[in-house]
């Protein structure tokens, strides 16, 4: 086998003719003709072929993300979302820690109660100011403008028929909300719309997991974790509507995503700090003015 490849190496460019038969019988089956550097040829393109195959595989298939330091696109930017929710969950954790040593040193007598007034003032700033310099905010009346009915409900018809019109060209086709609508969840209403307390919602006692379903056509503008409200998912419908579900469980969206009317698009739960138990946490809006669900809703 050596001689015969070395002889190969030497003359590369030759056709050598093989005899095919039995050495026991002395019988020829056949005669092949070979040229060493047609089967090279073939053997590195054939080599080539796997090689670009291979390499095909790895980058335009899930195959990719198994390499080290590849990632998707949706990996990083998950990756960025998650180190914004531990930075926020690490600033809380900070601000209720020392909210806590502060209440705990209050309670053992560890601190006078005027230095709870004057250590604040005394706080000095980078550009050299203190926070006795800062200008005292004053009360806000803003909550004012969303008492209802913020939005004449007469004129909802209106509303409906020039978003429609403005609504109905193009692929992004959106159909107009008819209100009033049915309940976006079954339950018990457990706390209602008040302006004055900030509470731009109400609140619907229901079962952990029951389904959270769009109130019209729309698209998911916002669909994330966030510290008070936990899972929270927000759909833009036509006419300036704006609805807002927190304190789910889960997100059956993204953002970007199109839905449809009567849409499941999240799972109702108790995520998030500021919440009392399991419940549907809705609100919403017209045009950055906060409406009472109740007026809009069925049955409510």
């Amino acid at each position: 086998m050596k001689r015969l490849l070395s002889e190969f190496i030497r003359k590369i460019s030759q056709s050598f003719t093989f005899v095919v038969m039995d050495s026991a019988r002395l019988k020829q089956y056949g005669v092949v003709t070979l040229k060493p550097l047609t089967i090279l040829l073939a053997t590195g393109g054939a080599l080539f072929v796997l090689f670009l195959a291979f390499q095909a595989l790895l980058l335009f298939t899930p195959l990719r993300n198994s390499l080290p330091g590849v990632g998707t696109e949706d990996m990083k930017s998950e990756a960025r979302q998650n180190e914004l929710r531990l930075q926020s969950m690490a600033d809380s954790l900070a601000l209720q820690e020392a909210y806590l040593k502060r209440l705990r040193d209050m309670i053992l007598g560890n601190v006078e109660v005027s230095t709870l007034s004057e250590e604040p003032e005394n706080q000095v700033f980078e550009d050299g100011t203190t926070l006795a310099d800062l200008p005292v905010p004053e009360p806000s009346d803003n909550w004012q403008d969303h008492v209802q009915p913020a939005v004449p409900i007469a004129s909802l018809s209106d509303v409906s028929s020039s978003s429609r019109a403005s609504f109905t060209t193009g692929a992004s086709y959106l159909s107009a909300i008819s209100f009033p609508v049915l309940p976006p969840v079954s339950g018990l209403l457990t706390r209602g719309f008040d302006a004055r307390t900030g509470h731009y919602a109400i609140d619907v006692a229901v079962e952990m997991g029951s389904a959270v379903r769009s109130i019209g056509d729309g698209y998911v503008i916002m669909a994330d974790y966030l510290n008070d409200g936990g899972q929270v998912i927000a759909v833009a419908h036509a006419g300036g509507f704006l609805s807002v579900f927190k304190h789910n469980s889960r997100l059956l969206k993204q953002v970007g995503d199109r839905v449809r009317d009567r849409e499941a698009i999240a799972l109702t739960g108790n995520s998030g700090e500021i919440t009392s138990g399991p419940h549907a946490h809705f609100e919403l809006w017209h045009n950055g003015l906060a409406q009472n669900p109740r007026t809009y809703v069925l049955g409510w």
